[in-house]
């Protein structure tokens, strides 16, 4: 498979990154800076420098012709004002759904976040955050055109990952590591099966694969 990820240089879509090389899959990573390429190259994947928050739908869909699959990764990160939530995390999203739909990628996964809610209330930023998710989640699930799967994790660690996960539309909060997020979206992006689906993911008992052949009726 040819697999692009928009924020290709975040924890979540370096590891990624790894995962899908190691299996042989063809991996590209969308990044803003040229400087993140080597750590790419180091994962296994192909960078590619452009800006989501300044592209267009056809700048975007270039890059995306010929994939198999599109994962959105991107963040706006946990430092950054309410206006990047809009820019990053709702716009490029959008951007990104679009431009798949535009260059024929069926597949398509989008990494949320548990709380995501388009109806969320506050002006704080973390509430700007969830509605900006909520806001992208719903554009997402509104296209018939991808086959889509909406993963929304709980609280991320740096924990090394066990392999063993609790996945299901609704998990209740708990902490997960960046390395299971990681090994669910790789279980996923061949997974067709998962499509439609708004799932919730926490660390847990059972081992990813087993989890994504569930929720996907397998």
């Amino acid at each position: 498979m040819r697999i692009v990820i928009a924020g290709g240089h975040g924890q979540i879509a370096l590891r990624l990154e790894r995962l899908l090389a190691a299996r042989d899959d063809e991996v590209a990573g969308i990044i803003r800076k040229a400087e993140q390429a080597d750590d790419l190259r180091a994962a296994g994947a192909e960078p590619v420098v452009l800006d989501l928050e300044s592209a267009s739908v056809e700048e975007v869909a270039e890059r995306l012709r010929g994939a198999d699959a599109a994962v959105f990764a991107a963040g706006s990160g946990p430092g950054s004002g309410a206006a990047r939530k809009d820019t990053v995390d709702k716009a490029a999203a959008v951007l990104f759904a679009d431009a798949a739909v535009r260059a024929g990628v069926r597949r398509f996964l989008i990494v949320s976040s548990m709380g995501a809610d388009p109806r969320h209330q506050g002006d704080d930023v973390f509430d700007v955050y969830l509605r900006a998710k909520g806001e992208a989640d719903a554009y997402v699930s509104s296209l018939n055109a991808l086959a889509w799967t909406i993963l929304r994790p709980g609280a991320l660690t740096d924990d090394a990952g066990t392999g063993l996960v609790r996945l299901e539309a609704h998990t209740g909060r708990g902490p997960v590591p960046r390395d299971d997020v990681a090994a669910v979206l790789a279980e996923l992006v061949d997974t067709p099966a998962a499509s439609g689906l708004a799932l919730e993911l926490i660390s847990g008992s059972t081992p990813a694969s087993v989890a994504v052949k569930s929720v996907a009726g397998n």
